[in-house]
């Protein structure tokens, strides 16, 4: 059984065979059909010049995706700090908090959300990576500017994306909720909780730790399907296992032609492991085992599914059941 809070997280992926102005249409789509479902909040990601994942601001897809809903919660997860300058994601996120109050969430991480990296230095403005210090001081200065200079009204709600132990370690200083990324580096997860934990001070923010994780979640009828609906991620992982970032996102008939070589197939099987790939009854199983083992409030899940129809199913799926094995 999971007794906490369920959310998504949208990565706008662009489906070999479609444009981006129809993963774009997509998103309103499936952000009504999600809080249809009754899940608790969506962010979404920020990522530059890959053919799989469109190119689309959070705060953009955030307003567009506020207008065609009424009550679910919406963010980044996130908008990276380097890229951007403090006062203006403020001064962003400030106004989307008071256009809907208390539904917007400030979800903040470190990388370009690119591989590319002339297109991390264009983002920069040429600068390099930001040291350790630099980026401290942009997610210090985008909760000042947030309180000191926006002051709209009603504040998003800010969360720090996590990792590693040296964003845990900021999080915790700054007493803030945090997202741990356990569908990007899952062997972290442990760590990053204790470090956060064990460091975390109270703030205006957050009164005491508090954890999102965000999983990967594929989910449908059969073990069979399910591993054919993750088909078309796994081409797109064992491209960044070559260090190849301009692996378009392929069906899943496509996917399930596509050469893997044996190292990439145990890399793949370790990863899915360590995530929730299957039927309904599983993926639960799964999920409540993560969430006990880990003590997150909220999980969110990452649903990388070929087929707008598809990736609502899975969620739907998850959903039913979590509902169906609640105590009475």
């Amino acid at each position: 059984m999971i007794d906490v809070p369920i959310s998504a997280l949208e990565v706008a992926v662009v489906e070999s065979g479609t444009r981006g102005v129809e993963t774009l249409r997509d998103t309103a789509t499936f952000a009504r059909r999600i809080e249809l479902l009754g899940y608790h909040r969506i962010w979404y990601a920020e990522h530059h010049h890959s053919p799989a994942i469109g190119a689309f601001p959070p705060a953009v897809l955030i307003a567009h995706a506020a207008a065609s809903t009424s009550a679910i919660r919406l963010g980044s997860g996130g908008v990276l700090a380097p890229n951007h300058a403090p006062i203006t994601l403020a001064e962003q996120f400030g106004t989307l908090a008071a256009l809907h109050p208390d539904r917007i969430d400030l979800g903040i991480g470190r990388g370009p959300g690119t591989f590319d990296e002339a297109t991390a230095r264009e983002l920069r403005r040429g600068a390099g990576p930001a040291t350790d210090a630099e980026y401290h001081d942009d997610v210090a200065a985008i909760l000042s500017f947030l309180v000191d200079e926006v002051a709209l009204g009603p504040l998003p709600e800010p969360w720090l994306l996590c990792s590693s132990t040296a964003g845990a370690a900021l999080a915790a200083r700054l007493g803030l909720p945090i997202a741990v990324a356990h569908h990007i580096r899952p062997d972290n997860t442990f760590t990053v909780l204790e470090c956060y934990r064990a460091a975390f001070i109270p703030s205006r923010w957050c009164e005491q730790p508090r954890v999102v994780m965000c999983v990967e979640a594929i989910c449908a009828e059969t073990e069979q399907e399910a591993a054919w609906r993750a088909g078309p991620m796994d081409v797109v992982k064992a491209g960044l296992l070559k260090g190849l970032s301009e692996i378009p996102f392929p069906t899943p008939a496509d996917a399930a032609t596509h050469p893997f070589t044996a190292e990439e197939r145990q890399a793949l099987a370790g990863f899915r492991a360590q995530q929730a790939c299957g039927t309904p009854e599983a993926v639960v199983r799964r999920l409540a085992q993560l969430a006990a083992e880990t003590g997150a409030d909220e999980l969110m899940l990452s649903t990388p599914v070929y087929d707008l129809d598809a990736r609502v199913r899975s969620y739907d799926l998850i959903k039913k059941h979590c509902e169906a094995t609640k105590a009475p």
